[in-house]
């Protein structure tokens, strides 16, 4: 009788494709990529398989197709209610050299009537200040089902969610940070999901070329989508620098250099102080780098919703002084 030959694994495939050597190796299809995320969302591969598959990826660098195909599978396993929202802001990155600003950007424009989904994916690196820390001090609602990001909107509230409770096996990728050594390409993924189909997603990646990437999936997808390098990672105007927009509307892909805000560079504070976001808000401190950063945020967003450079800066300005302090 002979001994009965083992049966590959049903993942097997995705892990050669990415690491069969220099000469052998390729990227994933969309389909590929689709499928491989299908089976990693539904549990159907073992943990040394989703390591050794994330840091392939993680070193070869993902591709858009890769990217599109990945989110697909991403949204096709999501069960959402269909809200109407205007802009997804995620927010994955952590901040270090300057307060989140954004925040109060967001907090602005939901004020305004920006209806904004905000999501992150926990604290998973030392030393940066995370939006989840900062949540309750601002008086923006942590919402842990889509009736609570409902209730946000509708309130006029930016309603921020964590990834955990609407892609727990996203959730549970992102916190092998710390055990893999490397942040994996997920946390860029997660960037792109927009799960309840906003009108424009907003995407900050830091790292040079990876926005063109970023830009190309979401073009794929037939997203409209606008992607920057924000400062820190976070989706935020660095106002001391230009700003490069990298924007996809209606399968078309444009680009859009801002000029700087500021006429000089600000000095880095020497640290964070997280009360001063709830005195500049209220107007009792003013803070020109603050000001510049979430002006320059607020029209960012605007800008995604379809307004101009210009048009998009005088209506931050006018939300921003309307603000309920």
């Amino acid at each position: 009788m002979k001994p009965a030959m083992p049966v590959e694994h049903p993942f097997a495939p995705f892990v050669r494709i990415l690491g069969k050597g220099k000469q052998g190796a390729r990227d994933l299809t969309r389909e590929e990529a689709r499928e491989a995320m299908h089976l990693l969302l539904s549990g159907q591969a073992l943990d040394s398989q989703l390591g050794a598959f994330l840091m392939l990826l993680r070193h070869k660098e993902e591709s858009p197709a890769e990217l599109a195909g990945f989110t697909e599978a991403v949204r096709a396993s999501l069960n959402v209610p269909d809200l109407q929202v205007d802009i997804d802001w995620p927010s994955y990155a952590g901040k270090k050299r300057h307060l989140p600003w954004y925040l109060l950007a967001a907090k602005a424009l939901a004020a305004g009537g920006v209806r904004l989904f905000m999501h992150g994916g926990g604290m998973h690196t030392a030393g940066r200040l995370y939006s989840e820390q900062l949540l309750e001090l601002l008086e923006i609602p942590l919402c842990h089902d889509w009736q609570a990001v409902a209730q946000a909107l509708d309130n006029r509230q930016p309603a921020f969610m964590p990834l955990g409770d609407w892609c727990a096996p996203l959730q549970q990728m992102i916190d092998l940070r710390n055990i893999l050594g490397l942040r994996s390409p997920i946390h860029s993924l997660a960037r792109l999901i927009n799960p309840l189909g906003a009108r424009c997603g907003l995407q900050s990646i830091f790292h040079p070329g990876y926005q063109e990437s970023h830009r190309e999936a979401s073009r794929l997808l037939g997203d409209c989508a606008l992607v920057i390098k924000g400062e820190g990672g976070e989706i935020e105007v660095n106002p001391d620098s230009p700003c490069q927009l990298f924007g996809t509307t209606d399968g078309l892909a444009w680009d859009e250099q801002w000029p700087a805000m500021a006429s000089q560079r600000h000095v880095k504070p020497a640290h964070l102080e997280v009360s001063q976001l709830v005195s500049f808000w209220r107007g009792e401190q003013h803070n020109d780098y603050g000001e510049q950063a979430v002006l320059g945020s607020m029209a960012l967003a605007l800008r995604g919703l379809g307004m101009q450079r210009e048009e998009a800066l005088q209506r931050a300005a006018e939300l921003w002084q309307q603000r309920p302090r």
